[in-house]
């Protein structure tokens, strides 16, 4: 199962989470973040409109995750490198691995990545 893990300022629109989730690669059975941002309207509005499950991830779930790339103010406050592949990794399951680093929408305001694993 692909699983895209997604992270966001509190601002982002559906554009740009649409941009983000594109350029990690598009295709996931299911998206993931934090429950801080899965509350947020655009995040919610994004995961019906593209007809996906948004899985909620606690934030204890994403401390430690080896993540191909590393953010030192997320790393301070998750205890990850990155929330969106943190995210990803945690709902794909034990033995997942991402398919490539997160990437970022153009506006900078939400990122993405895709984690492959056995989650059914």
């Amino acid at each position: 199962m692909r699983i895209a893990g997604l992270g966001c300022r509190a601002t982002v629109t559906k554009a740009a989470l649409h941009d983000a989730l594109t350029r990690a690669g598009g295709e996931a059975q299911a998206l993931a973040t934090t429950p801080a941002r899965a509350a947020l309207p655009a995040l919610r509005d994004f995961a019906a409109d593209l007809g996906l499950e948004l899985i909620e991830i606690p934030e204890d779930m994403l401390r430690g995750q080896v993540t191909l790339t590393r953010s030192d103010r997320i790393e301070a406050r998750f205890g990850t490198g990155s929330v969106a592949e943190a995210a990803a990794l945690a709902a794909a399951g034990p033995g997942a691995r991402l398919i490539g680093p997160r990437a970022v929408s153009a506006d900078g305001s939400a990122t993405a990545a895709i984690a492959k694993g056995p989650t059914p």
